[in-house]
């Protein structure tokens, strides 16, 4: 698996396949023009950005609109050869937005058997073979796939066959799922190579079971670092001004940005294996990149870290943020 993740820094697509997410500003960063052809065109142009910058690793999934689609026709255009990139992607979620910003449903999670079978030739299709990595989406204990052991014995099958298989956490109970997942074995072989959490200075909780995972040999993606678009110069929400005094304090004294710092926060986890960018602009994507060349001292990780907040309330706010 030494090519499984090529960069310290990856892209994910979640707000460049589709008109709405619930990042800050999102509306804006896509011009409001929804038009496939512009979309698509959007989409390869901070790929291409995203290249030129080093990042090599591109993440994915199937309800992330026409991600898949995006990132598989900006490869073979650019005729990136196979073994110069790794592709990861989600299955479990379907998108059902019918390319509106605006939808009673955005996508709807089914963790079945049916729908493994169901999404796992579209992507293969999409990403062909650059795809090294394929991921459960947002598991949960809840869902109980991971007691499921039709669905656990096909992604053993596609170990076999050579392509990574990991799972994509949300919510508070993180920690407890990633614990869950660490012991599947089966054949005598762990069955998950990587885990997919959400980790950023106001979402800590899954740290010491990241670290736990990673010392056990899974490779360890952190997503959501910028929260959203909460640890960006977007959020005026006055209940966060303290926090984005700390946040603009440390990124001056530093000479960065505040989401080049909250990056850097995270690259600075020696279990973190690639941060992923959500960038859906150019320049978002070469800002987020200035994280390769934080200096981050003590300093700033002990005032960077007085900024956690208890999971339960960062995932309530997380769910109350606005499709755009």
């Amino acid at each position: 698996m030494s090519n499984l993740l090529p960069s310290s820094i990856g892209l994910g697509l979640a707000a460049l396949g589709r008109p709405g997410y619930i990042n800050l500003g999102h509306a804006d960063d896509l011009g409001r023009d929804y038009d496939l052809a512009a979309m698509q065109s959007h989409a390869h142009a901070v790929l291409d950005a995203a290249w030129r910058s080093g990042v090599r690793y591109f993440d994915a999934a199937r309800s992330y609109g026409r991600a898949e689609e995006f990132l598989g026709t900006w490869l073979r255009a650019r005729r990136i050869p196979p073994e110069a990139v790794s592709a990861g992607s989600k299955w479990g979620y379907a998108y059902t937005a019918d390319w509106q910003v605006q939808a009673a449903t955005h996508e709807v999670k089914q963790h079945s058997l049916a729908q493994l079978r169901r999404q796992w030739p579209e992507t293969s299709a999409n990403l062909g073979g650059y795809l090294r990595l394929y991921q459960i989406h947002s598991a949960t204990l809840e869902s109980g796939v991971l007691a499921d052991a039709a669905v656990l014995a096909a992604l053993a099958a596609l170990k076999r066959d050579g392509i990574a298989i990991g799972l994509s956490l949300s919510g508070p109970g993180q920690a407890a799922t990633l614990e869950r997942a660490l012991g599947i074995v089966i054949d005598g072989v762990r069955l998950f190579d990587s885990a997919q959490a959400t980790w950023n200075v106001l979402e800590t909780s899954a740290g010491p079971m990241l670290e736990r995972a990673c010392t056990a040999g899974m490779r360890i993606i952190v997503k959501e670092a910028l929260a959203n678009g909460r640890l960006t110069t977007r959020n005026a929400d006055p209940a966060f001004a303290a926090k984005r005094a700390i946040l603009d304090e440390h990124a001056a004294r530093l000479n960065t940005t505040i989401d080049a710092l909250a990056l850097a926060m995270v690259l600075a986890q020696p279990w973190a294996a690639v941060a992923l960018s959500g960038a859906a602009t150019i320049a978002q994507l070469e800002s987020n990149m200035h994280a390769l060349d934080v200096a981050l001292d003590d300093y700033a990780k002990v005032g960077l870290a007085a900024l956690a907040e208890p999971a339960e309330p960062y995932w309530e706010t997380r769910k109350g943020l606005a499709w755009n």
